[in-house]
């Protein structure tokens, strides 16, 4: 998977700010469930937004590389407890990245 340039990252970055957190990361951690629910939601929008609650064991850094390795998608932003996840549509991708 190739790496997003900045161009590409702050724009994404603003298309996350309209976004709600579709996702919990709760006390559990990182299970199955919850790697199925972020593929449901990526199968429904490229870019998702996912919270990562206080009782989580995991650091949110870690929390989000890991996330993103496990779903195949591109870490866009870590900011306070929310992770912004970025796969495009292999069939058609919504979102027109700027070159």
């Amino acid at each position: 998977m190739t790496q997003l340039r900045g161009k590409a990252r702050r724009y994404l970055r603003s298309l996350g700010n309209q976004l709600r957190p579709t996702v919990f990361l709760g006390k559990e951690g990182i299970s199955a469930a919850l790697l199925r629910s972020i593929d449901e939601a990526h199968a429904h929008r490229e870019l998702i937004k996912i919270k990562i609650e206080r009782g989580c064991p995991l650091d949110r850094k870690k929390a989000g590389d890991h996330l993103a390795a496990a779903t195949e998608s591109h870490l866009v932003q870590v900011l306070g407890n929310t992770v912004l996840l970025y796969r495009p549509d292999p069939d058609d991708p919504k979102i027109a990245l700027p070159s």
